[in-house]
């Protein structure tokens, strides 16, 4: 697991940004700091994106905001963790950021304990499936015509890779460790999110949407995530 963990913060109100880093640095990260979503981009490259996590204001001035920071974070890198911050107000905005690869969403206003625990939370994430790659403990994971690699994090459709998010693959992988099996919405979250989280279990079913497009021939009619009514999804093959 890497020693530095460092953050990218994208946040155009002083005050909140100044609020954010602050806080993650007492809590032991290494930050960025960006006023606008292009700014943002632009020390990214320069970083020669070496970042764990992305922390983003949905709105903000120029020719990107946080959902266009966070789709091209996550077109340039399947493994960043990204936590999108939200005004109450912006309920379609988060689950727009969701569909376009965001972990998580922090909704203004938020005490520091709370910023600091997602935060956390994606980071044990990212650091972790780091480590899975690193030590290759099993090396793959197969299930009908669908194989997860745990050492290079790749996911492939017979032949076809298909890019998952760290979110996303993790998803996979408590699927292919339970095929037929019914799981709960809350024991999905617990997994992947951590036992720890206090955000809501919609974004389970955010992700199982993203996930139903990447994997489904036929996302609206689904054979392998399959719908559990009132309970959560099972992954049949």
């Amino acid at each position: 697991m890497r020693t530095v963990r460092k953050i990218l913060v994208a946040e155009d109100e002083q005050n909140i940004r100044e609020f954010v880093v602050i806080n993650l640095q007492r809590a032991g990260y290494r930050t960025v700091e960006a006023e606008t979503g292009d700014q943002a981009l632009v020390l990214y490259d320069r970083e020669g994106g070496d970042f764990d996590v992305a922390v983003l204001d949905i709105m903000m001035p120029g020719s990107h905001d946080g959902l266009a920071v966070c789709k091209e974070l996550r077109r340039r890198n399947s493994s960043i963790g990204i936590i999108m911050l939200s005004a109450k107000t912006q309920e379609m905005d988060k689950v727009s950021g969701l569909m376009m690869g965001a972990d998580d969403y922090v909704t203004k206003p938020f005490s520091p304990s709370e910023l600091v625990a997602r935060v956390d939370a994606v980071y044990r994430r990212v650091a972790l499936a780091t480590d899975k790659g690193e030590s290759g403990v099993r090396d793959e994971l197969v299930s009908g015509e669908f194989s997860l690699n745990l050492r290079n994090r790749s996911f492939l459709k017979g032949s076809r890779p298909i890019d998952l998010t760290q979110v996303e693959f993790q998803i996979m992988e408590y699927f292919f460790s339970h095929p037929g099996v019914a799981l709960n919405r809350g024991d999905i979250l617990k997994h992947v999110w951590g036992p720890s989280y206090v955000g809501e279990e919609k974004i389970v079913d955010v992700n199982i949407r993203r996930l139903r497009m990447k994997v489904e021939d036929e996302p609206s009619s689904p054979k392998h995530i399959v719908t559990v009514w009132g309970l959560g999804y099972r992954w049949d093959v």
